[in-house]
């Protein structure tokens, strides 16, 4: 039987703006209150999505999240019809419209933690939605999450959807931006590489000092008994505190794997020699873990590029390719590195670049975009087969855009009443054209 690993990019949502949401990320601070551009946003995730499907990669679309999110607003006491309730919050709390207005969702990185059915004891592909309990305008996601992954993946005989973890510090999980797993091929069993910020239940253990770790260990140890991996099956890492404090608030800002590699930047782990080797133990097959020293590349610019939020895919001619976004090209420490990277004997033969500025400028690369989804062939044609891209769907996609999304959007338009009935009506068609039933609560 064959074996991919597919890859799910987030559809960009009609409320893509630049708010500053999210500290400890660098680039979504240095930008917050700019203009920001909804229509090219969505166009530009979804080229570099059809690009990949091009490439003759399995390639699917994971839906937006339902912004502004009134359901939080009548919550924390806003009350009134729709316009009042937004009208209200704009006035009183800015900051949380900001909030339930934030299009992060995009990022599907953080979606869920995946393991594959050659992982997991009762072989099925397992999904846990991240509770993203670090930042407000991320932990408002994850019902959702789960209900937008439930649709996609709607074979019960072949996918196990498990709630997220409970919604506390302790258990702080932001989903496969901290989770990498490393094998010989897509179908054989690997080793899920689980990467922390910190160990809740110690306070003496190392943690950063400037900027939150948002991934605890505890998180990690429950999903990975959720998706019963074998001790063996898992090796759990510490982030290095000191690079979080330096703007790498998930791993996936400084390290990203591929079957048998592992790409970091040295200041990447603690423990760093140490737990490779228990890598290679667990592997049992050669690996290739390639570094990047701070004297080839600062971590400052690892950041400003996302030179690790790249995505590394076999392509179907057996090479391995570095799917990077065209910031990547006008650093010149980077672009040097780079093109000497494909020179180095590595399985990595080749480097492309797409343009994501967009999501860039919000604090996400390729990287971000996308939950890889290792699966076998079968599992492949039990995923809901109107959420893979191909031309149709591209061109479906590409018209929907235009028909609802704006060219421009400032801090100030979330309080425009108009946005909600624009956000619900895309949303409402893009479930049909999807097909995903109801997995918005207006649709409930």
């Amino acid at each position: 039987m064959k074996h991919f690993e597919a890859n799910f990019d987030g559809l960009v949502g009609p409320t893509h703006n630049y708010a500053g949401l999210s500290f400890g990320n660098v680039a979504s601070f240095s930008n917050a209150a700019q203009t920001s551009n909804p229509k090219a946003a969505a166009k530009q995730g979804l080229q570099k999505a059809k690009s990949l499907a091009d490439l003759g990669m399995i390639q699917g679309v994971l839906a937006p999240q339902e912004r502004p999110d009134l359901y939080t607003l009548r919550r924390i006491g806003f009350s009134g019809s729709d316009a009042e309730v937004l009208q209200k919050a704009a006035q009183q709390a800015p900051a949380l419209l900001n909030a339930c207005c934030s299009a992060s969702s995009m990022w599907t990185a953080n979606a869920a933690t995946v393991s594959p059915s050659a992982d997991t004891r009762d072989g099925k592909v397992h999904f846990t939605p991240a509770n993203l309990v670090d930042k407000l305008h991320r932990s408002i996601e994850p019902v959702t999450t789960g209900n937008i992954l439930q649709a996609t993946f709607n074979n019960d005989r072949y996918f196990k959807h498990h709630q997220h973890l409970p919604e506390h510090a302790s258990f702080g999980d932001e989903g496969a931006a901290n989770h990498t797993r490393l094998c010989s091929e897509y179908g054989h069993a690997g080793v899920e590489l689980f990467v922390y910020g910190q160990t809740a239940t110690n306070p003496d253990a190392p943690k950063p000092t400037k900027y939150p770790a948002r991934q605890t260990l505890e998180a990690s140890q429950a999903v990975a008994r959720l998706h019963q991996l074998e001790d063996e099956s898992c090796v759990f890492m510490q982030q290095n505190p000191n690079v979080i404090d330096q703007g790498v608030f998930h791993n996936d800002v400084i390290s990203v794997g591929n079957k048998n590699v592992l790409f970091y930047h040295e200041q990447a782990f603690l423990d760093t020699e140490t737990k490779f080797d228990e890598i290679r133990r667990k592997m049992n097959s050669d690996m290739y873990f390639v570094k990047v020293t701070t004297e080839q590349v600062s971590i400052d610019d690892a950041v400003r590029s996302y030179l690790f939020n790249t995505q590394i895919i076999t392509l179907p001619s057996g090479e391995m390719a570095i799917i990077a976004p065209t910031n990547c090209q006008e650093n010149p420490a980077v672009f040097a590195y780079l093109n000497e990277l494909v020179t180095l004997g590595t399985p990595i033969k080749q480097v492309r670049y797409y343009d994501v500025k967009q999501s860039m400028q919000n604090g996400g690369g390729p990287a971000c975009l996308r939950l890889r989804v290792a699966m076998n062939e079968q599992e492949v044609a039990a995923v809901n087969q109107n959420t893979l891209m191909n031309d149709g769907l591209f061109t479906r996609l590409n018209t929907w855009v235009d028909r609802h999304y704006r060219d421009q959007l400032t801090v100030s338009d979330l309080a425009d009443p108009q946005l909600i009935i624009e956000s619900r009506t895309a949303l409402d068609e893009l479930t049909q054209i999807l097909k995903l039933g109801s997995v918005y609560q207006f649709q409930r």
